[in-house]
């Protein structure tokens, strides 16, 4: 399924997407990451192997995102989706890709050298739009 042309801007610019997993009790958890699409229209996430979204997402491939216009609180864009592929990552191409986007600059600063990042690609099953 295709993002919205509507809505499509909200991952071509810097809005801030919450993502929400299942934990391994069921429980939701939900936070803030930087996302975008790629060339094949799948969102792309750039996330540290060990933190629990990544744990999360291996053991249960849905996931969710949200994001809102932030001069327009009531424009937003939900997409529900499945995780199709989680691929190591080890010269941190997408959190660098992300930090040019996001804040301008070629390379993120915080990449520690014992980070392992994973790049999360989600295929979009459903995607709401509101404003």
């Amino acid at each position: 399924m295709a993002i919205p042309t509507s809505h499509i801007d909200l991952f071509e610019g810097t809005a801030i997407w919450h993502v929400a997993t299942i934990g391994p009790d069921g429980e939701p958890q939900s936070s803030p990451v930087w996302a975008g699409l790629d060339d094949d229209g799948y969102v792309v996430i750039s996330m540290l192997k060990r933190r629990q979204k990544v744990k999360n997402l291996t053991a249960n491939p849905a996931i969710a995102l949200s994001a809102y216009e932030y001069n327009d609180g009531y424009r937003h864009l939900e997409v529900r989706g499945t995780v199709v592929a989680i691929d190591d990552d080890p010269e941190h191409v997408l959190i660098h890709a992300m930090a040019k986007k996001y804040l301008g600059v070629d390379r993120w600063d915080a990449v520690q050298p014992d980070d392992e990042r994973v790049i999360i690609r989600v295929r979009i099953d459903q995607a709401n739009t509101m404003g």
